[in-house]
């Protein structure tokens, strides 16, 4: 298989996997005698492995140490299993800070009149001045 074969098989774009070819995060293809890259069903699982690891969260690096336990037979499930609750685990603890991110935005809009004066609660509060209220000088 050539590549845009691949690239139609996988859902990715043949830029993509001459990426991950490069960063060495799946099994390099073999070359055919006028250089080309010539693809096997193995490629085509690995790359799958890895379009579906990215897009559950999983960083580059943590993608080629899941292809690596892909292609190891003497792999254990439990070190699979162990990799993804921690994915999930780190997942969580974004969430929660998104949702903090949003409590303090939506705080900020609440606190803002929305007027045309050029008095702003929101950028007074990013920047850590005026605490004190409009009016006051001290």
């Amino acid at each position: 298989m050539n590549i845009s074969d691949v690239a139609n098989k996988t859902g990715l774009t043949s830029k993509a996997i001459r990426f991950y070819e490069e960063k060495g995060v799946v099994t390099p293809p073999l070359r055919s005698e006028n250089g080309y890259r010539s693809y096997n069903p193995h490629h085509i699982e690995e790359l799958n492995l890895l379009r579906q690891a990215r897009q559950v969260g999983f960083t580059l690096d943590e993608c080629r140490e899941l292809v690596m336990l892909f292609n190891d037979p003497a792999r254990h499930s439990a070190d699979v299993k162990a990799r993804t609750l921690q994915k999930a685990d780190e997942i969580a603890a974004h969430i929660e800070e998104l949702h903090a991110m949003r409590a303090r935005l939506l705080a900020l809009a609440e606190a803002c009149p929305g007027d045309d004066s050029a008095e702003c609660p929101i950028i007074n509060n990013l920047t850590g001045c005026c605490t004190q209220t409009v009016g006051k000088r001290g």
